[in-house]
């Protein structure tokens, strides 16, 4: 089948039901649900439907904040923003100590740095980020188990949860969405939210990875307020009136590529 073909038959589709998840087209059609995705993300960007988690809706039933990205998309996107942060957050982490890592792009990055590394007890939900420091044989990984989903390789759910509160870490890494001032940490999806949640609240030290896209951005599901952030790691090109204002909002230390590299930050830090 041509793509115009299968174009105009999920139109059809969706104009006839107004609301279908990706497994329903991509049996309608006779095709992958990968297929289907990529169709999706077409038809999405020429405005002709919109995306919500799981499947499609008109224009006009679209929600009021826009969904987020797949997972293999937000893989391709901001990397060097992401390789800057993930090299930040690895500097917090010191050997002999545990980190919580939940499931997204950033801190995929932030496996790959730490990987290089040695010593670290590392729990995660991401299958992605637990074969990357598992095949480096430094540190003692762990990953939660729980329910897969087909979009982000990684496990949610109750199980998930229950076994995040069974222990105490030191650091808790997570990247959502977005963060802004008034609403703090959120994500479009719940379930990828408890978990970060989860994650944040048996954790010493709460960490936020965030590139300069993600500042001034809200979503659907709160993970933590502004003033449960201790550390909110950035890129250089983070617009300064936004982190004045997550910081007025609580967010106790911003940490990005200028702030580490001025002598005086780093005379104050040891202060």
């Amino acid at each position: 089948m041509w793509v115009a073909e299968r174009h105009r038959l999920i139109l059809d589709l969706l104009q006839t039901h107004q609301r279908l998840t990706t497994e329903h087209f991509a049996e309608a059609l006779g095709v992958s649900r990968e297929t289907v995705r990529r169709d999706l993300i077409e038809l999405e960007r020429s405005g002709h439907l919109a995306r919500v988690h799981g499947g499609a809706v008109p224009p006009a039933a679209a929600p009021a904040v826009p969904p987020e990205p797949a997972y293999l998309e937000r893989t391709g996107l901001q990397q060097p923003q992401k390789r800057e942060i993930a090299r930040l957050a690895a500097t917090l982490i010191q050997p002999g100590q545990a980190c919580f890592l939940d499931a997204g792009s950033t801190t995929l990055a932030l496996a790959q740095e730490l990987a290089q590394r040695e010593g670290l007890i590392v729990i995660t939900n991401s299958l992605d980020a637990a074969m990357v420091l598992a095949c480096h044989r430094r540190h003692e990984v762990h990953l939660l188990g729980g329910r897969l989903e087909d979009d982000v390789p990684a496990t949610y759910g109750e199980q998930t949860v229950a076994e995040i509160a069974r222990l105490q870490v030191d650091w808790a890494l997570v990247s959502p969405v977005g963060i802004d001032a008034a609403n703090g940490a959120m994500d479009y999806l719940w379930h990828e939210a408890t978990v970060a949640r989860a994650m944040l609240g048996r954790a010493r030290q709460r960490v936020v990875l965030a590139d300069a896209s993600k500042l001034g951005q809200a979503s659907r599901v709160q993970i933590c307020p502004p003033a449960e952030v201790d550390v909110l790691v950035t890129d250089g090109g983070a617009d300064a009136a936004q982190l004045e204002r997550l910081t007025a909002a609580g967010v106790k230390r911003v940490l990005q590529p200028e702030a580490v590299q001025r002598p005086t930050d780093s005379c104050a830090a040891a202060a």
